[in-house]
C-alpha cells in the first residue's frame, strides 16, 4: 500500500469506529465526538473500559495490535451488558462490527463499576494467556528474539545446535512490515505447514533508532535476500516473500558499505589490507591431507579435528542390514555385495550395530583426504610425523561462470578469488555502464524499487537515459566461516539495510548432534550462557545463574516458612 492508501484506510478505520460507538461514547458520560478523533478516541475508549492509557502504544504495533483489538472488542462489549462468553466470541469473529447491534439500541447501558462485570474462569485464563502472548510478542518483535543454528557455515565459530538470543535493539529494531500474521512464528505455521502471514497489506520499511552501527566481523543475523523458499530444505517453486518474512540467515559481515573487498587464495582484503578476524572466529578453509601409510580416523580425532568423511569396506551387506545402517551412511561406494563401500562422518559407524548385525567391516585407510581445517589445524597436521604433507586447496583457475556473484557471464570470479568490488553506501554515485551494471542490477531494481532497462547500449531508470546512479541505503557483504561450505554473498551479492534483523549476543543452550534424532543429543555445557562477542576462550555463566537462582528459591522457602509459623 501506498502512503496515500494508508492515510484513507487510517480515516475509514476512524469513521467505522465513529459508527459503531458514538452512542456508547455518550452512554459512558463522553461526549460523541471523542469518538472520531484519531488516537485520542482509543484514549477515550481505553478509559471507558477500565484499561490502562498506555495501551494506545500498543494498537500502533504491527501484529501485536490484531491481539489488542480482540482485547478492547471484547471489553466493550462488557461494559455494556454482554457477559456471556459467546457474546465475546461473536465481537471476535465479527471483526467487532457486533459492538453496532449494542450501539443503535435505544438506549445503551453503561457498566461504570467495573466490579459488576463478570468473568467466568474460563475468560480470565484465555485473558492471561492472551496477555503472555502480547507481551512474548512484543519481547520478540523490539527486544530479542531467540534463533537455533541449523547449519554449519559459521563453523566453529558457531556451532550447529547453538540456541542463540538475538538482540534487535542493537541495531534499531525493525517495525515488522507485514500487518497480519501468526504471532510468535516466522513464516510458517507448525504443524499445519501453511504460510503464517498475509501478503497485504504491508508497512513500509521503517527502523527505531540504533544503538550502535554494525562493526567489521561483527557476526549479523539477516533477510536472506535471494530467498525465493518457502520452507527451509523444502524443494518447491520460487515464491515471493514480504522484506520480514524472508528466511533468516546468520553470517560475519565482513564487509561495511563504502569497503573495497577482494578475496585473494581464499582470505579476504578489506580496502588493500587483509582482513584481521577476532580471535574467537574459526575460519575453516579446505586442505588435503597426504599419507602413504593411510590416514588413520582415530588419529585425527584425537588432534580434535571431526570435520571429514570415513569410508568402510563391508564384505557381506544385505538389505536387511543396510536399511539398518542407512541412517549412518552420506554415501556409498562399490557395485557388488562383495566390494561394498559405505561413506560416513567422523562418527563412523556403532560398534554395537555392526556386531549385532554380523557385518564383516574393515575401515578403509585413505592415503588422501579431504579435511575442513582451521589454519592452526592444518598447523598442527602438518607437524605431525605421519603425514607426508598437507596442502590447502583454493580455485585458482578463473573462467566465467554465472554460479558466483554477479551471476553473469563474462564474470569469472569464484569462491577462493574474487573481486575487487566495492560495497555500495548510501549517498555514493556509481558510473554505470553495460560491463558494470550485473553487479548492481538487483540493487537498482530489487532492493531500490526502480524500473531498470537497456536498449541500444544505454541505460535507462525509470525510463531517464542516464550513466549514474545514487544509493538509497547501505549495503553489506556477508560470509560464513566455514568458507567452503556457506552459501553467502559470494553467491548472491550484498546484503541492504533494511534486510538487518539483529545481533547475536548470547548462547543460551547447545545441542550437539542436534540433527541426528534425540537420543543423539549431547549438550555442550561448556557454551551453555556464554556470549557471542569477546574475546578469549568462551567462559560458561551457567553455574552463577543456577547459584542465584538457587539462592533466590532458598529465600522465597525462607519467607514461606516464616510467614507460615507467624500465622
Amino acid at each position: 500500500m501506498t502512503g496515500l492508501e494508508w492515510i484513507i484506510f487510517a480515516l475509514a478505520v476512524q469513521l467505522v469506529h465513529f459508527l459503531g460507538t458514538w452512542k456508547l461514547y455518550k452512554a459512558a458520560g463522553e461526549p460523541s465526538w471523542k469518538a472520531i478523533v484519531p488516537v485520542y478516541n482509543a484514549i477515550v475508549l481505553l478509559k471507558i473500559i477500565h484499561r490502562p492509557k498506555w495501551w494506545v502504544v500498543l494498537l500502533f504495533l504491527p501484529v501485536i495490535n490484531l491481539m489488542m483489538f480482540m482485547i478492547l472488542w471484547i471489553d466493550t462489549v462488557k461494559h455494556f451488558g454482554k457477559n456471556k462468553p459467546l457474546e465475546g466470541v461473536f465481537a471476535v469473529l465479527s471483526l467487532g462490527f457486533y459492538i453496532y447491534s449494542i450501539n443503535y439500541q435505544n438506549t445503551p447501558q453503561y457498566i461504570a463499576d467495573n466490579s459488576m462485570i463478570k468473568r467466568s474462569a474460563l475468560s480470565e485464563w484465555i485473558g492471561s494467556i492472551v496477555f503472555a502472548v502480547v507481551a512474548a510478542t512484543f519481547v520478540h518483535n523490539y527486544f530479542f528474539q531467540p534463533y537455533i543454528i541449523p547449519t554449519g557455515s559459521l563453523e566453529k565459530s558457531l556451532l550447529i545446535g547453538d540456541f542463540l538470543f538475538v538482540s534487535k535493539f542493537h541495531y534499531g529494531a525493525r517495525i515488522p512490515s507485514t500487518t497480519v500474521a501468526f504471532p510468535m512464528v516466522h513464516d510458517t505455521l507448525p504443524l499445519l505447514k501453511t504460510r503464517s502471514y498475509l501478503k497485504t497489506p504491508q508497512l513500509p520499511y521503517l527502523r527505531l533508532p540504533r544503538f550502535q552501527k554494525i562493526k567489521r566481523n561483527d557476526i549479523v543475523v539477516f533477510n536472506w535476500p535471494a530467498d525465493t523458499v518457502r520452507r527451509f530444505f523444502v524443494k518447491e517453486a520460487g515464491v515471493k516473500k514480504p522484506l520480514d518474512k524472508k528466511s533468516n540467515y546468520v553470517k560475519r559481515c565482513v564487509g561495511l558499505a563504502g569497503d573495497t573487498l577482494e578475496i585473494i587464495d581464499g582470505f579476504v582484503y578489506i580496502n588493500g589490507k587483509k582482513n584481521i578476524l577476532p580471535d574467537r572466529a574459526r575460519v575453516l578453509y579446505n586442505f588435503t591431507a597426504y599419507s602413504n601409510k593411510g590416514i588413520s580416523s582415530r588419529k585425527l580425532i584425537e588432534l580434535g579435528i571431526d570435520d571429514f568423511y570415513r569410508h568402510y569396506r563391508i564384505e557381506n551387506i544385505s538389505q536387511n542390514s543396510y536399511e539398518k545402517i542407512a541412517p549412518y551412511l552420506v554415501g556409498t561406494r562399490g557395485n557388488s555385495q562383495n566390494n561394498f563401500t559405505v561413506v560416513t562422518r567422523h562418527t563412523g559407524l556403532p560398534i554395537d550395530l555392526v556386531r549385532s548385525l554380523g557385518l564383516r567391516v574393515s575401515e578403509v585407510l585413505d592415503q588422501k583426504k579431504e579435511l575442513n581445517l582451521t589454519l592452526s589445524e592444518a598447523k598442527k597436521m602438518g607437524e605431525q610425523n605421519w603425514i607426508d604433507s598437507i596442502v590447502q586447496r583454493n580455485q585458482k583457475i578463473k573462467t566465467p561462470n554465472s554460479s558466483f556473484f554477479p551471476n553473469k557471464i563474462p564474470f569469472d570470479w569464484n569462491q577462493d578469488n574474487f573481486g575487487p568490488i566495492v560495497i555500495p553506501s548510501a549517498g555514493a554515485n556509481v558510473n554505470l555502464n553495460l560491463s558494470n551494471l550485473p553487479l548492481y542490477k538487483k540493487i537498482i531494481e530489487d532492493y531500490e524499487k526502480n524500473s531498470l532497462t537497456t536498449s541500444n547500449n544505454e541505460i535507462l531508470i525509470n525510463n531517464i537515459k542516464t550513466d549514474q546512479y545514487t544509493f538509497k541505503q547501505d549495503y553489506y557483504w556477508m560470509m560464513g566461516d566455514n568458507r567452503h561450505r556457506s552459501e553467502d554473498s559470494r553467491f548472491w551479492g550484498f546484503v541492504p539495510e533494511d534486510h538487518i534483523v539483529g545481533k547475536p549476543v548470547f548462547i543460551w543452550f547447545s545441542i550437539d548432534g542436534i540433527n541426528d534424532g534425540i537420543k543423539n543429543w549431547k549438550i555442550r555445557w561448556d557454551r551453555v550462557f556464554t556470549t557471542v562477542g569477546g574475546s578469549g576462550e568462551r567462559v560458561s555463566y551457567f553455574p552463577y545463574f543456577a547459584a542465584i537462582v538457587a539462592l533466590w528459591q532458598g529465600y522465597v522457602f525462607y519467607r514461606k516458612r516464616k510467614r507460615k509459623n507467624q500465622a
